[in-house]
């Protein structure tokens, strides 16, 4: 739970730097059971109510969730030494949607890489930095 709501707190819409498969993962479990709940509960009170309206809590969630969503889709690309331009791939019918699972189910790249250090072990960066010599021989 703490992924899910540490993407809304501290990386609501921060596109730069990468994202591991476990802060992917979770944050992607909680946001379906959400979904689930929030369509459930559409369901019960259209049924209940007689009201057409009651998917309003739905789409608020969706349009409140999109960023966040597409910033940790961009950073898990960035972990995989991918540009976020790739999720664009996702809108191809079919296809698409198998190449972002893939690329979601890879491990990230070890160590640092053009978007950052890694998240899964950032001290590593720093320890090899500090054991390389200054000048090579």
């Amino acid at each position: 739970m703490n992924w899910y709501l540490n993407t809304f707190k501290y990386n609501y819409a921060n596109f730069e730097g990468r994202a591991r498969r476990e802060e992917f993962w979770m944050f992607t479990l909680f946001h379906c059971i959400a979904l689930f709940i929030l369509v459930i509960a559409s369901i019960v009170m259209a049924l209940a109510l007689d009201f057409e309206w009651t998917y309003i809590l739905l789409f608020i969630y969706v349009l409140a969730t999109f960023i966040p969503v597409l910033a940790l889709n961009v950073r898990r690309l960035h972990d995989i030494d991918k540009s976020g331009w790739y999720f664009l791939m996702s809108f191809i019918p079919y296809v698409g949607s198998i190449i972002m699972l893939v690329y979601n189910v890879k491990e990230g790249t070890k160590g640092k890489n053009q978007y950052g250090p890694d998240p899964k072990n950032p001290e590593q960066d720093e320890i090899d930095a500090i054991g390389k010599p200054l000048i090579d021989a």
